[in-house]
């Protein structure tokens, strides 16, 4: 019997990571430069290992391969086959990121053989002035582009905005974007791992050199519409159900909880995954499983499950996303 299940983190320490993600989840020793945790992953060779129940030790790979729509969902399986469909991370910037785009679905199938990648970030909690890029900020099209790349005047279209915790961007492949420093962010993404770089602010690693970027490739991967506003707006509310993005890759509701919440999902023919941003929440759910969820912790409710409920001690706020 499949229960709700909770995954070993993955830490990636890289060069612009900071000192948060590890206070955030409680691991102990914490370790600075850790720029990723990958909480929920089935990207080749970054499968996620179960550290919970008689699972423990199962990586996703071979859960999915076992339970395929038990897990995952029959309709799920239709769609993305044997490949767990989402990934999940938390993000920590003490330096920015670089300028990318990612490919979309067709263009990532065309050129690596692999899903595009759309995301979304949710902003858990950002320093004073932190800001994050996502679209333009005029009409350009991809010749301005390659010239813009090349003198190194591309920020100068890009929308910037300053956050806060809370602030939400949907970021659909092909749209240009970028973490700043300061931001602490809970990703959702598609499973892949193309990334794009279109500009790394002339910076250069220990031996003097420059990240390689990829001007052509993201030139044809970018698409260039102008919109008013990149933000997903929502009004923030207690103890209801709160969508945030609903596409064809994921929907996404957030929950902040100050009492009991019964969630039912006999109807929907998906996993769902539940990320705990602050305090603690007991999960229990209709076959007789408890899971108590602390924050910095994921899980992923398998697909037969009919209901969850979700008690918050005293208050918890929840993403929960799901195919659907």
């Amino acid at each position: 019997m499949l229960y709700p299940i909770t995954f070993q983190p993955i830490l990636k320490k890289i060069i612009w990571g900071g000192a948060d993600i590890c206070p955030f989840k409680g691991i102990i020793p914490a370790q600075d430069g850790i720029g990723e945790s990958w909480e929920l992953s089935h990207v080749d060779k970054h499968y996620s290992v179960v550290n919970n129940g008689f699972l423990e030790g199962k990586n996703l790979d071979e859960l999915i391969r076992t339970y395929g729509k038990q897990l995952a969902g029959e309709r799920v399986v239709k769609l993305f086959g044997n490949t767990f469909p989402l990934l999940i991370k938390f993000i920590d910037a003490k330096d920015k990121l670089s300028i990318q785009v990612h490919p979309d679905d067709a263009l990532a199938k065309k050129r690596h053989n692999s899903f595009g990648k759309t995301e979304m970030w949710y902003v858990i909690h950002a320093t004073q002035g932190a800001s994050l890029y996502s679209g333009f900020s005029r009409q350009i099209d991809a010749g301005e582009y390659v010239k813009r790349v090349e003198n190194n005047t591309i920020m100068e279209v890009l929308q910037r905005y300053e956050v806060k915790a809370g602030d939400v961007f949907f970021l659909p492949a092909g749209r240009v974007h970028a973490i700043g420093a300061g931001c602490f962010i809970a990703e959702i993404q598609q499973t892949s791992n193309i990334t794009y770089r279109i500009y790394d602010y002339n910076r250069k690693d220990a031996n003097g050199n420059g990240r390689e970027l990829h001007t052509e490739l993201a030139k044809d991967a970018i698409d260039y519409t102008l919109h008013p506003d990149y933000r997903t707006p929502y009004e923030p509310q207690k103890d209801t159900v709160i969508p945030l993005v609903n596409c064809k890759y994921f929907t996404t509701n957030l929950l902040d909880l100050t009492a009991k919440m019964i969630r039912d999902f006999s109807a929907l023919d998906s996993f769902v995954v539940y990320i705990c941003m602050e305090g603690k929440t007991l999960l229990s759910d209709n076959k007789g499983n408890e899971l108590l969820l602390l924050g910095g912790k994921t899980a992923l409710i398998p697909a037969d499950t009919k209901q969850i409920t979700l008690t918050p001690s005293p208050n918890a706020k929840l993403m929960e996303t799901y195919i659907g």
